[in-house]
């Protein structure tokens, strides 16, 4: 950007405000006609997304522009822009829909958002759906009620809000999910590469010398369970190595009651060909499975290699995992925000990493 002298230390933001403010004084741009885009702003000046949203959404919070759902962002007529007071301003307002703030995953996500509505100049409005259909189906009426710029949406399990969600898209507002999508609907979506957690965890195990693999799951109604499932089954694959159905089926081993979860362990580890080692859903997941082992015989705990789908579990555990997924969460989070922006729907998926553990 070529910022002028008396611009000279103020931020970028607000330098670029300050220069389409005088643009518009100078009538290159017109009441009732659609203004710049982010994107040409971002061209214009050399600028990140980030930088340029932020500049277009002081602009609107100031009066000078004004947003049309669905049409795009307009400068304001004169009177309108005259009349606006600071307390009438009106600031954008991005909603951002979750469930589990107890896991590191989710809270890193939730970082990330936080973290660019702060850079882009959004008020965040976060709602906790609790893990309920009906509790994430009430955030997105009153998000929709409340005429948030965008939702960032971390579905429950399962798509019975496919069809609400589809109606918030066509009334204008975009959304994008994160961690999973809903494959019936054509929205934005950031995500891990759940595939490759799959699979390069699996990876880990085998180069060990494990080849009875046993998968303990929690939710398995959603798109990143799932795509985990098929790179884990694809690491067998590429290895030689035999897939028992009885091993790999996608069962919720978190959600069984107490007595239930544990008798389903000890018929996996009764058998002729017990798991030598178990791949479990997340951190959670593996330190259930923990406890579960120590009830049935602690020694077990010395015999079975414990791998996890992501790196967050209870201090406690740590030493006892053998392999884990890092989960890019916070980037996710910041990624989804920058992608409201866009028109049209787009995926973005991130890379994994997998930490090795002492075992």
């Amino acid at each position: 950007m070529t910022a002028t002298s008396p611009g000279e230390g103020l931020p970028l933001y607000r330098q670029i405000v300050n220069e389409l403010h005088a643009a518009i004084l100078r009538n290159e741009y017109v009441p009732g006609k659609p203004f710049i885009s982010q994107r040409e702003v971002c061209e214009r000046f050399g600028v990140s997304t980030a930088t340029a949203v932020r500049a277009l959404n002081e602009m609107v919070g100031q009066g000078i522009l004004i947003r049309q759902r669905g049409r795009g962002t307009f400068v304001a007529e004169r009177d309108v822009r005259a009349a606006a007071t600071p307390g009438e301003r009106e600031t954008a307002t991005i909603a951002c829909v979750l469930f589990g703030l107890g896991s590191g995953h989710v809270s890193g996500m939730l970082s990330g958002v936080e973290a660019m509505c702060k850079e882009m100049g959004y008020r965040l409005l976060l709602s906790n759906s609790e893990w309920s259909p009906e509790q994430e189906l009430l955030a997105l009426r009153q998000a929709r009620q409340d005429g948030v710029s965008g939702i960032v949406l971390f579905p429950v399990e399962g798509s019975s809000n496919a069809l609400a969600i589809e109606e918030i898209r066509q009334s204008g507002i975009p959304v994008v999910m994160v961690d999973r999508y809903l494959p019936e609907i054509a929205t934005s979506a950031v995500t891990a590469d759940n595939v490759a957690v799959g699979y390069r965890v699996t990876e880990k195990l085998i180069e060990q010398g494990h080849r009875r693999i046993a998968t303990l799951w929690d939710e398995i109604d959603c798109t990143s369970v799932r795509d985990r499932l098929t790179g884990h089954k694809q690491a067998l694959v590429s290895y030689k190595v035999p897939e028992d159905p009885e091993l790999t089926v996608l069962r919720s081993y978190q959600k069984m009651p107490e007595a239930t979860r544990r008798q389903y362990l000890a018929g996996l580890l009764d058998g002729p060909e017990p798991p030598t080692a178990l791949l479990c859903a997340h951190g959670y997941a593996l330190a259930t499975a923990m406890q579960d082992l120590r009830d049935l015989d602690p020694a077990l705990l010395d015999r079975l290699a414990l791998a996890s789908m992501d790196d967050v579990a209870p201090f406690d555990i740590v030493p006892f995992i053998t392999a884990a997924a890092v989960l890019p969460s916070k980037e996710m989070g910041r990624a989804a925000v920058e992608l409201l922006q866009e028109d049209g729907a787009r995926h973005i998926v991130l890379p994994i990493e997998v930490r090795e553990g002492a075992r």
